[in-house]
């Protein structure tokens, strides 16, 4: 019996498990939440990431441990690795906690992003501002289009904190993802690029049909492999691109299975988390086949009538058990069609009963 170590409960970590159950896996979680969504699956150590001695009661008996959201303390990730393997390795989080750390490492890598710098004092019209740290989903980043932008109350809520980093915006064509996963021999296997669409902030809406130019596939594949190879990466890793006239711009990482790969639960041969914990534990990775066209629509801050999504023929409904809130991801709903009419079709019906 294989156990791994799970640090965060959240959906990502409650998916992990439901993709393990089927290869034997067993799996124990760590958060600071009691009522996380993956706490009804497994046994959870509910303490502060800082609590050396919940940490040292979590590690007892685990053959590895991994991590489901990249917000998690590398002091602990490292704490933990002197009991049992930690995969992805600490240094991977630790690039992909700070912004400024994280694109310089794409630089250093040949890997284009959008010019960034931390002289906040001199800024240039338009840009990005951001936290250095703890920043998702939206949060800790405000465009400034103009001088004027400063003073509002968001700008300058953010210009109090001491670690900011100022990004060039970027005015996209799109907004593209690859998942990608390394085993500890390094075979490698890429998911399609997914097309995503973000409303403040927050992911909406992700859709892979095969229309991806087979140049920008090989170009993210090759950002990914030299990501994966410079960190001795294992498990799965997202990296998010700007597309401007063709070309990638690399926007972050996420060392760990993603929001845009949820589509992959329905609609390719394996999964992301089937192949995050096939990579983990030293199994063959699986195909990153797709199964058709498909779209993957996320929930935020409401749950619409259950009945209403499943009379959609071919609906997948995938809820967290969170209560819902502004802003806040609640379940998810994929679908995986033969073609783009059809799929799209089915968005429209969603589109009825949800604004996407």
């Amino acid at each position: 019996m294989t156990m791994i170590g799970i640090l965060g409960a959240g959906q990502l970590g409650r998916m992990l498990a439901l993709a393990g159950y089927p290869l034997g896996l067993h799996f124990r979680f760590f958060d600071s939440a009691s009522d996380s969504p993956a706490s009804l699956f497994a046994e959870q150590i509910t303490a502060d990431y800082a609590d050396t001695s919940a940490l040292d009661r979590f590690a007892v008996g685990l053959d590895l441990v991994t991590y489901e959201f990249e917000n998690v303390s590398v002091d602990a990730v490292r704490y933990l690795e002197r009991s049992a393997p930690v995969y992805p390795p600490s240094i991977a989080l630790e690039k992909g906690q700070d912004r400024f750390h994280e694109k310089s490492f794409f630089r250093e890598l040949g890997i284009p992003t959008a010019e960034f710098s931390l002289e906040t004092e001199s800024i240039s019209f338009p840009s990005v501002l951001k936290t250095r740290r703890m920043g998702y989903d939206g949060k800790g980043q405000a465009v400034l289009s103009s001088q004027a932008d400063i003073y509002n109350e968001e700008v300058s809520e953010l210009l109090v904190q001491q670690d900011l980093i100022v990004e060039e915006f970027i005015p996209f064509d799109r907004e593209l993802s690859i998942i990608s996963a390394r085993s500890k021999t390094g075979e490698m296997v890429f998911y399609p690029l997914t097309k995503n669409q973000h409303r403040d902030g927050i992911l909406r809406l992700s859709i892979v049909d095969g229309t991806i130019s087979s140049q920008l596939q090989k170009q993210a594949e090759e950002y990914a492999t030299a990501v994966m190879n410079a960190l001795n990466y294992v498990g799965v890793l997202a990296i998010e691109f700007f597309e401007k006239d063709g070309q990638l711009l690399a926007n972050e990482m996420a060392p760990r299975v993603h929001n845009s790969g949820h589509w992959t639960i329905d609609g390719a041969v394996t999964s992301q988390f089937e192949n995050h914990l096939r990579a983990i534990t030293d199994a063959p990775l699986g195909s990153t086949s797709p199964l058709g066209v498909c779209a993957m629509v996320n929930l935020i801050g409401i749950i619409p009538d259950m009945k209403s999504i499943l009379k959609i023929e071919g609906a997948h409904l995938h809820l967290y058990d969170k209560a819902p809130r502004p802003k806040r991801k609640v379940g998810h709903v994929t679908f995986v069609e033969k073609d783009v009419e059809t799929l799209q079709k089915k968005l429209d019906q969603l589109k009825e009963i949800y604004d996407i």
